[in-house]
C-alpha cells in the first residue's frame, strides 16, 4: 500500500512562492516590533495538560491535541480516566506558554517586559478558509505595565506593522470586559451567568440581535432582562467613535460602570488616534467579547473588509500569571492573524519588494569538470555582489524548466553547453 502523499486534514504544505512571502512578512514583523522595544523569545510547542486545561482558554480548551504518556508511564489496560493516559498537550495559543515562561524567568527579565513570540500552535478545529489545525501566531505582550501605555503601544506596533505590509482602511475594534459585565448587570443578569451570555453575544455578527434574543431565551433568561440588554445595543448602534460610545454607555449604566473604565478607553483612543502611522479606524464595539475567559480589561480585534472576519486580536489578562505564582502581574497582548494576513497577500498578488536579482545558471549534462569549476567560481563572484544565483542541471524540457523558475522570480538565465 502506497504511503499518503497529502498532508493530514487541516494542515498544509507550503510552496516556495508562499514561503518567500512568509519569510518577508516575518522579517517586517520582527523589525517593526523590535523598533518598539519588543524582545524575541521562544517557548516549547508542548505544555503540561494541566496548564492548557485551566478553564481560561474558553472554547479552545475543547480543541487541544492531547499527547499520550510514553513508555513505562502509559498503562492503557488499567486507565480509568483521561489523566491516566495524557500528560502533555500541543499549545493552542502563545499566551498560556508566555505566562508560564514569565513565571519561571521573571527574575532574569526587565520590568516591564516586552515579549515578541512567533511560532506554530495547534487546534483540533474544523478547517475552513484561513483556518487550519496548525498555524503560526505572532504575538507581542507587555508584562508588568498596569497603565494604558501597554494597550497604546500594542495597538500602535500592530497597526504600524500592518501598514508596512500595505494594509489600509481596516478597523481596530475595541471594548472592555468590565463594560460587558456592567451592561449585563444593568440588565438584571446574575454574575454566574455572564460567561453564557457573552458566548451568545459573541455570535451577534452571525445571528443578529434577534438571534441573540432567541438564544438567550432558550437558555432560560427572563424576557425583561433580555429586552433591557438588547435595547442597549439598539440605542448605541452607529456610535462607533470611542469617546462618543463610551460616554453614552457611562451615562446610561450609571453606577454599574466605574468612571475609571470609561476614562481609560477614552485615553487609549485619544493617544492612538493622535500618533498612528497606518491608515485605519479605531472603533468602539460593545458586542466584542473575545472568546478567551482570561481577559480582564481592554480587548481589541483587527477587522479587515477583504477577509470578512477577524485577522487578529488581544487584550489585557492581569490574572493569568497569578495562576502560576500566586501573585498577579499586569499583562496585555496583541496577536496578528498571520495565516489570514498571508492568505490576503497571496489573493492580492503580493510580490516581495526589493528582492535581489535572481539568475539561473543551467548547465548541460556531462559538462566538463574543468569548465564547471569556472562556472561555479563565476557564480560565487556574483553572489558576493548581492545576486541570487541558482546552479542547476539543464532539463530535457528546458522551456518548462525556465517557466517554473520564472514563477519563482528568476529574471535571467545563463546556459552552459559542452560545445562552448
Amino acid at each position: 500500500m502506497a504511503l499518503a502523499k497529502k498532508p493530514v486534514n487541516g494542515m498544509k504544505d507550503i510552496l516556495p512562492e508562499e514561503m518567500q512571502i512568509r519569510d518577508y512578512v516575518i522579517k517586517v514583523i520582527k523589525e517593526t516590533y523590535r523598533s518598539f522595544g519588543f524582545t524575541p523569545i521562544e517557548t516549547p510547542c508542548m505544555e503540561s495538560i494541566a496548564n492548557l486545561s485551566n478553564k481560561q482558554g474558553g472554547e479552545n480548551e475543547k480543541l487541544i491535541f492531547k499527547i499520550l504518556k510514553r513508555g513505562e508511564k502509559l498503562h492503557l489496560e488499567t486507565a480509568q480516566c483521561e489523566s491516566d493516559v495524557v500528560d502533555f498537550g500541543m499549545r493552542y495559543d502563545l499566551t498560556v506558554p508566555l505566562a508560564r515562561f514569565y513565571s519561571n524567568h521573571s527574575n532574569q527579565l526587565p520590568s516591564p517586559f516586552k515579549a515578541l513570540q512567533i511560532g506554530n500552535v495547534w487546534r483540533a478545529d474544523r478547517p475552513q478558509r484561513g483556518r487550519y489545525r496548525q498555524f503560526m501566531q505572532c504575538d507581542i505582550d507587555i508584562l508588568g505595565e498596569s497603565s494604558n501605555l501597554a494597550e497604546i503601544e500594542l495597538i500602535l506596533a500592530t497597526t504600524t506593522t500592518l501598514g508596512k505590509l500595505g494594509f489600509k482602511n481596516f478597523q481596530i475594534r475595541i471594548n472592555e470586559r468590565r463594560i460587558l459585565k456592567a451592561m449585563a448587570a444593568y440588565s438584571g443578569f446574575q454574575e454566574d451567568s455572564y460567561d453564557t451570555i457573552f458566548i451568545i453575544l459573541d455570535k451577534m455578527d452571525k445571528i443578529g440581535l434577534e438571534g441573540v434574543a432567541e438564544e438567550l431565551e432558550k437558555s432560560g433568561f427572563e424576557k425583561e432582562s433580555i429586552e433591557k440588554y438588547l435595547d442597549l445595543f439598539r440605542t448605541i448602534k452607529g456610535k462607533e467613535d470611542v469617546a462618543e460610545g463610551v460616554a453614552y454607555l457611562a451615562e446610561k449604566l450609571g453606577d454599574f460602570l466605574e468612571e475609571e473604565v470609561a476614562e481609560s478607553l477614552k485615553e487609549i483612543a485619544a493617544c492612538v488616534n493622535h500618533t498612528k502611522e497606518a491608515e485605519f479606524d479605531l472603533v468602539f464595539d460593545p458586542t466584542l467579547v473575545r472568546g478567551m475567559s482570561y481577559y480582564t480589561g481592554t480587548i481589541f480585534e483587527i477587522a479587515m473588509p477583504e477577509f470578512g472576519g477577524s485577522c487578529g486580536g488581544g487584550g489585557r489578562y492581569d490574572k493569568m500569571i497569578g495562576k502560576f505564582t500566586g501573585n498577579d502581574v499586569p499583562a496585555c497582548g496583541f496577536s496578528i492573524g498571520f495565516e489570514r494576513i498571508i492568505l490576503l497577500l497571496l489573493e492580492n498578488g503580493f510580490r516581495v519588494p526589493g528582492q535581489s536579482e535572481k539568475i539561473a545558471y543551467l548547465i548541460e549534462k556531462n559538462y566538463p569538470s574543468e569548465k564547471l569549476v569556472k562556472v561555479i567560481a563565476q557564480a560565487q563572484e556574483e553572489r558576493t555582489r548581492g545576486k541570487q544565483i541558482l546552479i542547476a542541471s539543464m532539463n530535457k524540457n528546458k522551456k518548462f524548466q525556465k517557466e517554473k523558475l520564472a514563477e519563482e522570480g528568476y529574471s535571467e538565465f545563463k546556459e552552459f553547453f559542452n560545445r562552448d
